[in-house]
């Protein structure tokens, strides 16, 4: 079993500047003219520990000689501007874009400070890992995904989770009240953060670490209704994979998923104040491991190394849609700006037509996998704005017309 210390390391000072406002802490490093900074030093700012990459041999991504820059993307409207792959990325404050097809990168591209070996935080991509792990423990039959939650944590039958299955908060169908309104101060999705010691608390001191933290949220409907985004869903599932797999999550990543992927480094999680992982959105990894870690989702669920990581099993369940997923998205009270879109294991599929799963972050983090042409694209980006439709749609298209070109270049 490859296993790494569970002690975190503590952050070490980022202060590069003598402005407060610039300095990287808890309070600043969500500024907008810190994200670029922050997201490539998290573990200067929050504590973390290591997922290891195993010691097996690192997988090499051969480069082809393919301009995948120069494609022009779909526009939205006839108003729009013609724009190119590489003209969205600049447009879209990225930090470093990666494309590959069959194993091989068509086009890879650093912009600013961000280089082949840094560590970004990648936010809700952060989901997939977690409930890629998820589908291995289903897989090992560690993990019953119609089993009720507290059968495997019975410290939340007293919060708003009881009754709730495993399989309500894989797809985000818990009736539980939980607002992801990034800008709003008093939203849960900030006294979670506020919770885990990752932002400064405002006003009443509330529970410490995020375990405490999911103890007190409540539900405001019945379970398994229509989609909603929260993020606690994905920190309840690693709780539930921890109490699984008999681990910590370090170690879980690390025995079923990234030390099977040929991984050049290891991943970073950061953590709260007792060692919890941040599940829901504290992962770091480079460029390349992350298109490894893509490969897998269209290609079977095999990596690089030939190791099965999930069976092709739980990514047909992932990929197929059926009629009560795309009637629960349909009716999910947030906003919908993906019609015919759902959302599956802790993924995002926002074009009915190509099916490609996409792992999304706020600030612009994305892994786009399409098994059809068997293409996995990969953006890293540092938005002023946790959430941006002007940026995240362009950057789909983008991507899509890759897969497109692909697919009739064959």
């Amino acid at each position: 079993m490859a296993t790494e210390a569970t002690d975190a390391a503590a952050p070490e000072s980022a202060n590069t500047s003598g402005d407060s406002s610039n300095a990287l802490n808890i309070a600043t490093w969500q500024y907008p003219q810190n994200i670029k900074r922050s997201f490539q030093n998290i573990a200067r700012i929050h504590p973390t520990v290591k997922v290891s990459r195993g010691d097996g041999p690192i997988v090499k991504l051969h480069l082809a000689e393919e301009k995948m820059g120069k494609l022009e993307v779909a526009k939205a409207s006839i108003t729009d501007p013609a724009l190119t792959v590489r003209g969205v990325m600049h447009a879209t404050n990225t930090d470093a874009v990666l494309i590959m097809h069959n194993g091989r990168i068509l086009w890879e591209k650093y912009y600013n400070t961000m280089t082949s070996l840094t560590d970004h935080l990648l936010m809700s991509v952060s989901k997939t890992l977690v409930g890629t792990l998820a589908g291995a423990l289903i897989d090992a039959d560690l993990l019953d995904p119609e089993q009720e939650i507290t059968k495997y944590v019975p410290a939340l039958a007293t919060s708003g989770y009881a009754g709730a299955r495993v399989r309500d908060i894989l797809d985000m169908r818990s009736g539980i009240k939980f607002s992801e309104e990034y800008l709003d101060p008093g939203a849960e999705v900030r006294l979670l953060e506020e919770a885990i010691g990752w932002a400064p608390s405002h006003g009443t001191i509330g529970p410490i670490g995020m375990y405490e933290f999911l103890r007190t949220l409540q539900a405001k409907s019945a379970h398994g209704g229509p989609f909603e985004y929260r993020s606690c869903e994905t920190d309840v599932l690693g709780w539930v994979l921890e109490s699984v797999g008999g681990a910590p999550m370090q170690e879980l990543l690390s025995d079923y998923i990234w030390s099977k992927i040929g991984a050049q480094q290891d991943l970073v999680m950061g953590v709260d104040q007792f060692g919890t992982g941040m599940f829901d959105g504290g992962f770091n990894a480079t460029l390349r491991d992350l298109a490894r870690f893509g490969h897998m989702y269209v290609n079977g669920g095999r990596a690089l190394t030939g190791k099965q990581v999930v069976s092709e099993a739980w990514l047909a369940d992932t990929y197929t849609a059926d009629p009560l997923q795309l009637q629960a998205f349909a009716q999910s009270p947030s906003d919908n700006m993906m019609p015919g879109g759902r959302y599956r294991n802790q993924i995002w599929f926002p074009n009915p037509v190509t099916n490609a799963a996409v792992a999304l972050g706020i600030h612009g983090q994305m892994i786009y996998m399409d098994p059809a042409t068997k293409m996995v694209a990969v953006k890293l980006s540092s938005w002023p704005l946790p959430q941006d439709a002007s940026k995240l749609f362009p950057t789909i298209r983008a991507f899509e017309a890759v897969s497109n070109y692909l697919a009739n270049h064959e």
